[in-house]
C-alpha cells in the first residue's frame, strides 16, 4: 500500500508498518468517554491518522477540567464534552471524520446493531455501570474492546477480545475509590456530596479565583442556552463581589440549592432512571430556623446527624463567619485565598452543612460532622502524564487489533514503587472465566411486535420452543427485565400480557435464567435485546445458540446498570412485588479526581 498522503501520519505509518497503518486508520472507532483519558485518547487517535471516530459522553466540562483535559479551555465551560473534543480534534487533523454525541451510552437507541456497527470500541469512563454496560454490549455485538483507567500514577489497559476475559470476569474488591467527574450533576452517594462541597464550592468561594470569565459563548449556541450561560455568569460574579454583603450566605444558597437544581431537574434526559433533585428554598428553612441555636460543642455535635433545618442553620453561620475571614486576610493581602483544612472547625462546620445540603436535594443518606471529617481529606488528584501514557497504550493496542495480530495483545499495568523494576509491565490477556456472567451467557436480538407479542409467548415459542426455531431450554425458567422479576415458576400471571403492556419497549433487555438440577450443563443465562417491528407475525432472533453453560450463583449474570442505579436511586423494590435482584458494589480505577476511603 502506498504511504499517508498527510505527511505528519508518516511517523506513524513508518513505526507500525505501512500496512498494518493503512489497515488500521479505515476502521471505524467508537471512543466513550472525552474525560481526563478521552481527551489524551482523541488526540493520539487523529493524530495517529485514524480517520472515522465517533465519541459519546454525557458530561458538560467543569472548570476543574482545565487542568488535566487539555482539549478544554476556560470559554468552553459548561459545554458538551464530547462537541468541543470534536471541535479542538480537528485543529489537530482537520482530514478526520469525528461524530460527537452528547448522550448517554445507556440510552436504548446505542443497541447491539449500533455497537457492531463499530471496528473497535475504546473505553475511557470513570464509573462502572457504565463499564460493565459497554462491556455487555460488546460481547452481545462480538466486538472487541479495550478498556483503561488510572488512579493517580498508577494505571492500566486491558483488551477484551472473544476469546480473553471480559471486564466482568474478575470479582471486583470492596470500593475504596470513587469517580469525580460526573458528581455535580448526578450525585448518587454521600461521598459525591463530600466531594462536590470540599473540592468544588470551597474552592469556589474561599479558594482560589479561577473562574473569571470562563463561561463566554458562541454564536452557534441556541438563545435559551446563551441566556442561560450568562445568567449563570451573572450570578457567580455577584457571589464573588458581593462576599463582604450582609446577605452573602442567602446569595450562595439561593444560586446552588434553589436556582441550578431547578436548572438540573428541567434536563429530563438525566432523570429518566432516577428520581430528580428537589430544590431548597431559603426563606423556608430561614422561618424554621428561628430560635434555633447553633449544635453545641462536644461529642453528641460530631456524631449527631443533624436535621435539615440544623443543616441550614449551621451553613449559614458558618458562610458568614469564612467570609469575614475571608474579607479581613485580604485587606492585608489581596491575593489571599484559603484551602480546606479537615482541622479547620469552620471549614469543617461549611462541607458538613453543604454536603448534607445537598444529599437532602438528592434523596441521599445525610452524613454527621464526624463521618464527613473521617471521609474529606483523601482526594488523589489525576496526574495528567498518567492519562497521557495510557491513551498512548490504548493506540498501540488498537494497532494489533485491527491488524488482526490478536496473540501480540497485551494488558498493561503502569505501576509505580513498590518491588517492581519496570514501570511499564504487560501479560497476555487471561481466557474467560467460567465464573462470569458475562461471558458465560447467550446474546441474542429478538425482533418482534411489542404491541402483540406477549410474555407466554416468549415462554412457549421462543424459549422451550423445539420446532427449530426456539431454543428448546429444560429447566425452571426466571425471566428479569430492567431489574424486576416477571416470570417464574412460581409466578406466571404475566403471561397474557404483550411485551408492550409490560413495560418492554425497543431496545430494552430480558435477562433469562435456566436452573436445570439434574444436569449443570442446561443451566443458562441468556440475554435477549428486543428489537421492535410493526406487523412481525412471530418473531425473528438472531445470535448464536451455542450457549456456554451458566455461571455458578457466586457471580449471577448482572442485570442493566442503569436498572440498578435506579433501583438503588428508589430504595430498591418491594419484596412482596417482585424479587430482589443482586447488585454488585460499586468499584472504580477512574480517569478523574477519585476520593479512597
Amino acid at each position: 500500500m502506498s504511504t499517508p498522503s498527510n505527511p505528519r501520519n508518516a511517523d506513524a505509518a513508518l513505526a507500525i508498518g505501512v500496512d498494518a497503518w493503512s489497515k488500521a486508520v479505515g476502521a471505524r472507532l467508537l471512543m466513550v468517554g472525552a474525560g481526563g483519558i478521552g481527551c489524551e485518547l482523541l488526540k493520539d487517535l487523529v493524530m495517529a491518522g485514524f480517520e472515522r471516530i465517533t465519541i459519546i459522553d454525557l458530561d458538560t466540562i467543569d472548570v476543574s477540567n482545565l487542568n488535566r483535559q487539555f482539549l478544554f479551555q476556560k470559554q468552553h465551560v459548561k459545554k458538551s464534552k464530547a462537541h468541543i473534543a470534536k471541535e479542538s480534534a480537528l485543529r489537530f487533523n482537520p482530514n478526520v471524520q469525528i461524530e460527537s454525541l452528547h448522550n448517554s451510552i445507556f440510552e436504548s437507541k446505542f443497541n447491539v446493531e449500533w455497537f457492531r456497527s463499530f471496528d473497535l470500541v475504546m473505553n475511557a469512563l470513570d464509573n462502572i455501570p457504565a463499564r460493565k454496560h459497554v462491556n455487555m454490549m460488546c460481547r452481545a455485538a462480538s466486538r472487541p474492546l479495550i478498556e483503561s483507567g488510572t488512579a493517580g500514577y498508577l494505571g492500566q489497559v486491558a483488551v477484551h477480545l472473544k476469546n480473553t476475559q471480559c471486564f466482568d470476569c474478575e470479582p471486583k474488591p470492596t470500593p475504596k475509590t470513587f469517580p469525580v467527574c460526573t458528581i455535580r450533576s448526578t450525585p448518587s452517594t454521600p461521598i459525591h456530596c463530600i466531594v462536590w462541597s470540599k473540592s468544588y464550592l470551597f474552592n469556589l468561594l474561599f479558594g482560589k479565583d479561577e473562574d473569571d470569565n470562563a463561561m463566554a459563548v458562541t454564536a452557534d449556541e441556541n438563545a435559551k442556552e446563551i441566556e442561560d450561560l450568562k445568567r449563570e455568569a451573572n450570578e457567580l460574579a455577584a457571589i464573588k463581589n458581593n462576599i463582604n454583603s450582609a446577605n452573602f450566605g442567602e446569595l450562595v444558597f439561593t444560586k446552588i440549592f434553589t436556582r441550578d437544581i431547578e436548572r438540573l431537574a428541567t434536563m429530563t434526559q438525566m432523570w429518566e432512571d432516577r428520581k430528580p433533585p428537589v430544590p431548597l428554598q431559603f426563606s423556608t428553612l430561614t422561618a424554621e430556623r428561628k430560635g434555633l441555636s447553633k449544635p453545641a460543642a462536644g461529642v453528641d455535635r460530631n456524631m449527631k446527624v443533624w436535621s435539615l433545618v440544623e443543616n441550614f442553620h449551621v451553613f449559614s453561620e458558618s458562610v458568614s463567619v469564612l467570609a469575614k475571614r475571608m474579607v479581613s486576610a485580604q485587606q492585608k493581602d489581596a491575593e489571599f485565598s484559603m484551602s480546606f483544612d479537615k482541622d479547620d472547625e469552620d471549614a469543617l462546620d461549611f462541607v458538613t452543612a453543604v454536603t448534607n445540603l445537598r444529599a437532602h436535594i438528592y434523596g441521599i443518606e445525610t452524613q454527621s460532622r464526624f463521618k464527613v471529617k473521617e471521609m474529606a481529606g483523601n482526594i488523589i488528584p489525576a496526574i495528567s502524564t498518567t492519562n497521557a501514557i495510557i491513551a498512548g497504550l490504548m493506540v498501540l493496542q488498537a494497532f494489533k487489533i485491527l491488524d488482526q495480530k490478536y496473540d501480540e495483545c497485551k494488558n498493561t499495568y503502569l505501576v509505580h514503587g513498590g518491588q517492581r523494576t519496570h514501570l511499564i509491565c504487560g501479560e497476555n490477556p487471561p481466557a474467560p472465566s467460567r465464573e462470569c456472567g458475562t461471558c458465560q451467557a447467550g446474546y441474542f436480538e429478538l425482533c418482534v411486535d411489542v404491541t402483540k407479542f406477549t410474555l407466554s409467548d416468549f415462554v412457549d415459542l421462543v424459549l422451550t420452543g423445539r420446532d427449530g426455531q426456539g431454543l428448546a431450554v429444560e429447566g425452571e425458567i426466571t425471566i428479569n427485565e430492567a431489574g424486576r422479576m416477571i416470570y417464574d415458576p412460581d409466578f406466571d400471571d404475566n403471561g397474557a400480557l404483550t411485551f408492550k403492556e409490560l413495560k418492554i419497549e425497543n431496545g430494552g433487555r430480558i435477562l433469562v435464567l435456566v436452573d436445570n438440577d439434574d444436569d449443570e450443563s442446561k443451566s443458562l443465562s441468556i440475554n435477549f435485546f428486543v428489537v421492535h417491528k410493526d406487523g412481525v407475525a412471530s418473531f425473528d432472533m438472531n445470535g448464536d445458540r451455542k450457549i456456554p453453560p451458566r455461571a455458578s450463583v457466586k457471580q449471577a449474570a448482572p442485570i442493566e446498570p442503569a436498572a440498578a442505579e435506579k433501583r438503588t436511586a428508589e430504595g430498591g423494590a418491594n419484596d412482596d412485588e417482585r424479587k430482589k435482584v443482586r447488585v454488585e458494589n460499586e468499584v472504580i480505577v477512574a480517569d478523574d479526581d477519585v476520593i479512597v476511603l
